[in-house]
């Protein structure tokens, strides 16, 4: 029975723990830049104990940022400071990983704290794309153009360069983000995507596309090295995407290469009402698509106690945990969890703070 600080190997990979830092967009990039913001808030986190360290939501385009202050892996002026954390996350035992992306109708918005409302063109703004114009909604009123297949083809381009891109950068662990109401997952859901050519329509038709981007990146990214995708496990909405689909969405991607499901779900509508927000929240579909998929999944949302993190892992629900609004409150998380789960002797702190203690 596997606990929460036993070691896991995936591919030629082996994490000290089952404990990973789920990407977090920090909206603080520079034309797509990370900063020394960025080498603090990951290499903390590696620094205080995390088995894997996944970097937040990286664009592949520039017109697929979110805000004007997304992290960016679309130019090679973007892998030398990429480089310098990954290296400072792996000198302290952590495994570095990212998640590319394309956000789609949801790009072009303002930062959270700015209002997160689309953008203007004259406030910087620029256009959007998906499968269909059919806006988001609410504050994201912006509608985007509908994709051409030249269009499809020059992002499943952008998503293949920018996983040539991580390797060059020192990435161990790739995410290809297919969630949360961004370009593949408004393919994939019948709420987002009105195509009647062969991207739209049927099941196949609508995942076509993260299949095919699937693919593109399989070719190019190191075969011992983890490739894994984030689905909206659900949109929460009916007539959308269901755990049903997403187990079956889960198995294509196994047969492509696809390694690991991080199961996440819904933010494809505005309407959030039906959501069950609360501990543990989105761990049944973690759990649902391991045993039906038979792939390797990470459980995300609501986890924030070492008992409640050690209990997914114990009992099968999940391969690893990710953890996000708790690690923003305390980067030694992993280190406390340790200590709470009588496993400190699997996890010291660096020598500079263990030798004053």
């Amino acid at each position: 029975m596997p606990h929460l600080f036993d070691t896991y190997q995936l591919k030629d990979v082996t994490l000290r723990n089952r404990i990973g830092v789920s990407p977090m967009c920090q909206y603080s990039s520079h034309d797509g830049v990370a900063t020394d913001w960025h080498l603090v808030h990951l290499g903390s986190r590696a620094v205080g104990g995390a088995g894997l360290i996944i970097a937040e939501a990286t664009a592949v385009e520039a017109r697929g940022r979110i805000s004007p202050g997304d992290a960016g892996i679309w130019a090679d002026k973007h892998i030398e400071p990429l480089q310098r954390i990954n290296q400072f996350i792996k000198a302290h035992g952590a495994v570095p990983g990212i998640q590319i992306a394309h956000a789609g109708r949801k790009a072009s918005s303002a930062r959270p704290w700015e209002g997160d409302h689309s953008l203007k063109d004259e406030e910087g703004g620029w256009e959007t794309i998906a499968p269909s114009p059919v806006a988001f909604g609410n504050k994201l009123w912006r509608v985007p153009k509908e994709m051409t297949k030249e269009d499809i083809q020059e992002v499943q381009n952008a998503f293949r360069a920018a996983a040539l891109r991580a390797l060059e950068a020192g990435y161990e662990w790739l995410e290809l983000h297919f969630a949360h109401g961004y370009l593949a997952h408004s393919f994939y859901s019948p709420l987002a995507n009105q195509r009647n050519d062969e991207y739209g329509g049927s099941f196949v038709n609508r995942i076509r596309f993260a299949i095919e981007t699937t693919q593109a990146v399989r070719e190019v990214w190191s075969e011992r090295l983890p490739l894994t995708a984030r689905l909206s496990c659900s949109d929460w909405v009916e007539g959308g995407w269901t755990i049903e689909d997403s187990v079956e969405l889960a198995k294509k991607l196994k047969a492509e290469g696809v390694d690991l499901i991080d199961c996440s779900s819904g933010f494809n509508s505005p309407n959030y009402k039906n959501y069950p927000f609360g501990a543990g929240w989105q761990v049944p579909f973690a759990e649902k698509i391991r045993h039906e998929a038979e792939i390797a999944t990470a459980a995300v949302g609501s986890i924030s106690s070492p008992m409640q993190a050690d209990e997914i892992i114990r009992n099968g629900r999940a391969d690893i945990v990710l953890i996000g609004r708790e690690m923003l409150r305390d980067p030694y998380w992993a280190y406390n969890a340790a200590q709470e789960l009588h496993q400190a002797e699997k996890l010291n702190l660096p020598i500079q703070y263990a030798s004053g203690l």
